[in-house]
């Protein structure tokens, strides 16, 4: 047993401690929600697939369950940073790991890899991939009207041809997404034997435009299941000319949005409206993690490469 305030407490505190301050599986602030039996503060949405790890998760919350002193003892011992060394001690620099703001497919195949089936506590065996520079792929559920809709990118005949691919089991469609993050991966390290292992991100996307962070190209389509892009814009680096604005451009108006986005390239200005405050942030703090992002060789042959076919 023990002392349900006392006991609050000390959770609250362990709260603040390090990566405890952030979910342990999908980075959202201020978790309120743990799992017990792992030893890790989650938040509710994450909670919600530790539920579903039978034998494996058991979850409290942190302000309204009663917690036993045993149970305390457990999350003072081990908690985010512990497990994180454990259960991600081996995870490859392919591997996409979900954000706050991704699918639950994305969210609950990490959960389930990472605790259940263990797959980086142990040295990850080595992928057969295919050598390609421009395969990518994002989940894009809304779009395709599928919880596990993918769309995967690649270039045909100098122009940016998608594909639209579903699968019923969620874990087949996760292996099939870090497959061609592996398959990439591989190419560059070959390619571009100076490329970091830094984590590589998931395309930004929103309706009908694509925000490829990893390649730094803004993809735009008429329709959103269309085959081929419509057109590419290449976000360089800030020092190159190249700035992202708040608001239209004088004289300017939206047809049905009127709050706007200026994108500044040293040859021209792009502009395109977004339906609401919140969809406008989001565009802008990816818009400037690219632009802010250094350069590398990889991106000066995209950069080269595009302005080659715009000719």
């Amino acid at each position: 047993m023990g002392d349900r305030d006392r006991n609050k407490k000390i959770l609250l505190e362990l709260l603040k401690e390090g990566e405890n301050s952030r979910c342990a599986d999908c980075g959202t602030a201020d978790p309120d929600w743990a799992s017990y039996t792992i030893g890790v503060f989650i938040c509710l949405n994450c909670s919600g697939i530790h539920r579903n790890l039978s034998g494996i998760s058991r979850v409290k919350s942190i302000w309204l369950d009663f917690w036993d002193d045993d149970l305390v003892e457990q999350m003072r011992t081990h908690g985010n940073w512990m497990a994180r060394k454990h259960y991600e001690a081996n995870v490859p620099p392919f591997y996409y790991k979900p954000q706050a703001s991704d699918c639950v497919v994305l969210k609950e195949q990490w959960i389930r890899a990472k605790y259940e089936r263990e797959e980086f506590t142990d040295i990850v065996t080595e992928q057969r991939e295919s050598p390609i520079s421009e395969l990518n792929a994002t989940f894009q559920p809304e779009k395709i009207g599928n919880p596990n809709g993918l769309q995967i990118t690649y270039l045909k005949d100098g122009r940016t041809r998608c594909m639209f691919v579903y699968h019923k089991n969620g874990k087949d469609i996760v292996d099939w997404f870090n497959a061609i993050r592996a398959a990439r991966f591989r190419y560059l390290k070959i390619a571009f034997p100076t490329t970091s292992d830094t984590e590589q991100k998931e395309p930004f996307k929103r309706r009908w435009f694509t925000l490829d962070i990893q390649d730094r190209k803004l993809l735009y389509f008429k329709e959103p299941l269309d085959a081929y892009a419509q057109g590419e814009v290449f976000i360089g680096h800030s020092e190159y000319g190249y700035n992202i604005l708040e608001g239209l451009p004088p004289g300017v108006k939206g047809n049905k949005w009127n709050l706007g986005i200026t994108i500044e390239t040293p040859e021209r200005k792009f502009v395109f409206t977004c339906k609401d405050t919140q969809d406008l942030k989001e565009w802008i703090v990816a818009f400037k993690e690219v632009i802010f992002k250094p350069m590398c060789l990889q991106d000066y042959t995209v950069e080269a490469s595009l302005r080659r076919k715009q000719r």
